[in-house]
């Protein structure tokens, strides 16, 4: 892997394609890695595009730069170091495809600096930017229960949980989010190796709790913090893939998110698809990025 010095990360990071081709960033969530894009990149990669793909904070081999900076996992943080890495990189516009956390950095690059997109494929929840003011109000009990992971979060048994079992709990949301996604030890193995990152759990359990408003973020992302606040919509070009499988983020008969996008917009469920959707269908996932206008 390839490093940079991006804003307050030395960020690790794949790259795979001509040098000369078309930017894609491709970000990964929790709790996976720059493994569930290998396929994607290969087959973008073939039809000239140069496509990047990093570590987010407390992931893989990417570190902070310094001791002294909060360990934050909050929205802002993973949107500006996406917007840092686009700077180091010298990188003007990219398209930017996501899921999970990744989902949300693009889609916060996507709305807050639009003139750096040229396009984005948002997996999952396809507007990705969370409403903390309205992350105290209660939704449906199924859909509580599905969150059961970021309650356990709230707590310091589960700080000690996600310290002691990193890799057997992350090996269980894998098989209880992707049911019918057939993975392999060897293919766990890869990408477990991430989660081994001196920072990881102090990111994760930083980022669950701030989402609800139970905790404090980094007063440097305040600034992004509060334009977030107002939920601004995403006025690139935008194709959302949604696995008819996900086991934590179902696809609703109703799109409840198209009111976010003012341009070109497509929602596309994928049969048999769970939540790691660029690993499970690398082939929707590339022919997404390659049908934005």
């Amino acid at each position: 892997m390839k490093k940079i010095a991006a804003g307050v990360l030395d960020v690790a990071y794949e790259e795979i394609g001509p040098e000369d081709g078309s930017a894609v960033l491709l970000l990964h969530g929790f709790p996976y890695d720059v493994h569930a894009y290998d396929e994607v990149a290969r087959q973008l990669a073939g039809k000239g595009l140069r496509c990047i793909v990093p570590s987010l904070r407390g992931y893989g081999l990417t570190r902070f730069l310094s001791a002294e900076t909060p360990r934050s996992g909050e929205q802002a943080a993973l949107g500006a170091d996406l917007l840092a890495l686009m700077d180091a990189l010298s990188i003007e516009s990219a398209i930017l495809g996501g899921y999970d956390w990744g989902g949300r950095a693009a889609c916060i690059v996507a709305a807050l600096w639009p003139e750096r997109v040229r396009g984005l494929v948002s997996c999952g929840t396809g507007y990705n930017i969370q409403n903390i003011a309205k992350a105290g109000l209660p939704v449906s009990p199924e859909e509580e229960a599905r969150y059961w992971y970021q309650y356990y979060f709230h707590s310091e048994r589960g700080r000690a949980g996600l310290t002691a079992n990193r890799r057997e709990f992350c090996r269980f949301i894998w098989r209880l989010w992707s049911p019918t996604w057939a993975f392999d030890d060897e293919t766990f193995d890869r990408s477990a190796v991430a989660f081994d990152n001196r920072d990881f759990v102090d990111v994760v359990i930083h980022s669950y709790r701030h989402r609800f408003g139970g905790i404090a973020g980094d007063p440097a992302f305040a600034e992004i913090e509060a334009r977030l606040a107002k939920q601004p919509d995403i006025t690139v070009p935008t194709i959302v893939l949604q696995g008819a499988d996900d086991g934590v983020d179902p696809p609703q008969a109703a799109d409840r998110d198209v009111a976010h996008f003012s341009a070109h917009y497509q929602r596309r469920i994928i049969a048999g698809v769970g939540h790691n959707l660029p690993q499970e269908a690398p082939g929707a996932f590339a022919e997404a990025v390659l049908a934005l206008p």
